[in-house]
């Protein structure tokens, strides 16, 4: 595991890739968009004048406010381009979100505005947030459950609260069932009850709708992109 090394305030670098005494970190759930800064723009220190930035950047504040020393992005700690890296990170994901010490999720889709007269500060937000599009993605199901603590920020990068407070509220927007998020083993839930909680959710490949479901199911099987989603699927 790969993680970004806090060296003073907005700075970093890529670590080793750790395989055991891995050190406690932060993790980032996010929607990808345009101008994702990767691995090679890191390698070659650069990616600081691409939109995707903006989240690194809040991802590493936010973990060395709250004491952590390091952090981790998919879009930038994992070398898509080696096959053998990139389905060893994919079957390592739901363990590497419920090994982490804080799951931060960054919403650019949700802003905590300014004030209005007569509106609380949840009542501005909370419209954006039930429609997110973090909320559809298929990934975001495992990056919603593994972690131990999940906290929710705005566009702005202001906390709007955590996963143990909001529970019922997600609950609902997701269809998960609320004891997921309570510890319940996931092993206790029927096989069609973890089916459905992914079953409107959207992934850009579509083998990946059955990839992100293996943390969900505990189990682990190579990468074939190009076999579909059906094959995918039935693979699992």
């Amino acid at each position: 595991m790969r993680l970004l090394q806090i060296r003073g305030p907005g700075q970093f670098n890529l670590t080793e890739d750790f395989i055991t005494n891995v050190p406690p970190y932060a993790i980032l759930s996010h929607t990808w968009g345009d101008e994702e800064v990767v691995f090679r723009d890191l390698v070659e220190g650069g990616g600081k004048e691409k939109k995707g930035y903006r989240k690194i950047q809040f991802c590493g504040d936010q973990a060395a406010r709250d004491g952590l020393q390091y952090f981790w992005v998919d879009t930038c700690c994992i070398d898509k381009s080696n096959n053998v890296e990139l389905t060893e990170a994919i079957n390592s994901m739901f363990r590497w979100y419920r090994n982490s010490a804080k799951c931060y999720v960054y919403l650019p889709d949700v802003s905590a505005g300014s004030s209005e007269a007569g509106q609380s500060s949840k009542e501005r937000w909370e419209p954006a947030f039930r429609q997110s599009r973090w909320f559809t993605r298929g990934w975001t199901l495992q990056e919603l459950i593994a972690p131990s603590s999940v906290e929710f920020f705005s566009e702005e990068g202001d906390r709007l609260g955590d996963r143990d407070l909001m529970d019922r509220q997600i609950s609902e927007i997701t269809g998960v069932h609320i004891d997921a998020f309570r510890g319940r083993s996931l092993s206790s839930f029927s096989i069609d009850e973890r089916m459905a909680w992914a079953e409107k959710r959207n992934t850009t490949r579509e083998e990946d709708a059955a990839y992100s479901l293996l943390g969900i199911f505990e189990i682990f099987m190579p990468l074939i992109y190009g076999e579909g989603r059906p094959n995918a699927l039935n693979r699992c």
